[in-house]
C-alpha cells in the first residue's frame, strides 16, 4: 500500500498525465474500478434539450447561439417559429372562432368596401362632355359630296329614287353612314341625318347630304374646328379604310372616289 502511493506521488511530481478510465485499485484491495469524470456546466448547458411542438427533441438556446455565430441557420428553430405561428393563428378568440378566421374576414370586407367603393364612384361621375342639351342643337349646317360603288352595275331603276331597288338601296346607305357619325366622339352629338340625293351613271355613283345640328352659341368656333369640312371628310374616308368589307361586294365604297364639301 505505501509502495503504491509513493509511485502515485512520484508520478505526479513527474507531470503524467491520467487517463479518465485508468483502473484504479481500492484501497481494500477489491477489484478496479473505473473513475467517472464530473461534467461541467458547459457540458451540463449543451446537453440540455427541449421539445419541439411536434415532440422531436431541439438542442438548448446556447447550442443554438454557437451554431447561429458559426453562421448556420438552425433548421429546428426555424421549425419552432413555424409551430408558434400556427399555435396563435389557431387559438381560438371565441366559440369556434379562430385568429385565421378574423384575418381573412378582415381581408373580404376590405376588398368589398373596395368594389363597392369604386362602383359608387363610377355611377356618380358624369363626363361633362357627354351631358349637354340635345333641345339647344338648332342651327343646321349642311355638307354634300359622292362615292362610288365599282361593283355595282347600273341599272335604269336607279335613275329615280322612287323604284323600289333605288328606296332600298339608299336605305342601306343611309343607315351606314349615320352609324358611323354617330358613333363618333367628335362628331356624333352634332349629327343629324344622312340621305342618299341619287344614283348617277357609268360605276354607280352616290350622291349624299349629311345634317348637322349646332347650338346657337359657339357656331363661328364649331364651324373652323369640330364641324370644318376636313373633320367631316377625314371621319368618313377613315371609316371607309377600316371597312372590313370583301372589295369585292356589291355595298363597296370605293374609299379613293369619296368626295365632300360644305354647302352654303
Amino acid at each position: 500500500m505505501a509502495e503504491e502511493l509513493q509511485m502515485v506521488e512520484m508520478n505526479r511530481s513527474d507531470g503524467a498525465t491520467y487517463s479518465s478510465n485508468a483502473p484504479m485499485t481500492a484501497g481494500n484491495g477489491d477489484g478496479a474500478a473505473y473513475r467517472i469524470p464530473q461534467a461541467t456546466e458547459r457540458d451540463v448547458l449543451l446537453s440540455v434539450q427541449t421539445s419541439d411542438c411536434n415532440g422531436e427533441t431541439m438542442p438548448s438556446s446556447h447550442a443554438a447561439d454557437n451554431r447561429s455565430n458559426l453562421g448556420h441557420t438552425d433548421p429546428l428553430q426555424k421549425k419552432s417559429l413555424m409551430c408558434r405561428m400556427k399555435r396563435e393563428l389557431n387559438e381560438s378568440l371565441f366559440w369556434k372562432v379562430r385568429l385565421w378566421m378574423v384575418i381573412i374576414f378582415i381581408f373580404l370586407i376590405i376588398f368589398v368596401v373596395i368594389i363597392i367603393t369604386l362602383l359608387v364612384c363610377s355611377a356618380i361621375h358624369e363626363d361633362p362632355d357627354e351631358s349637354f342639351d340635345p333641345s339647344l342643337f338648332k342651327v343646321p349646317l349642311y355638307f354634300n359630296g359622292s362615292f362610288q360603288l365599282p361593283n355595282l352595275a347600273f341599272r335604269e331603276e336607279f335613275l329615280t329614287l322612287s323604284s323600289n331597288e333605288s328606296q332600298a338601296l339608299a336605305a342601306d346607305f343611309q343607315e351606314k353612314i349615320a352609324d358611323l357619325y354617330i358613333s363618333s366622339p367628335a362628331l356624333g352629338r352634332y349629327f343629324s341625318k344622312a340621305e342618299i340625293n341619287a344614283f348617277r351613271n357609268g360605276s354607280v355613283v352616290a350622291d349624299y347630304k349629311l345634317t348637322f345640328l349646332m347650338p346657337e352659341e359657339g357656331q363661328d368656333q364649331l364651324r373652323n374646328f369640330t364641324l370644318n369640312r376636313e373633320m367631316v371628310y377625314n371621319v368618313f374616308r377613315q371609316f371607309l379604310y377600316d371597312q372590313e368589307a370583301d372589295e369585292s361586294e356589291l355595298m363597296y365604297i370605293n374609299p379613293a372616289s369619296l368626295t365632300c364639301f360644305v354647302r352654303h
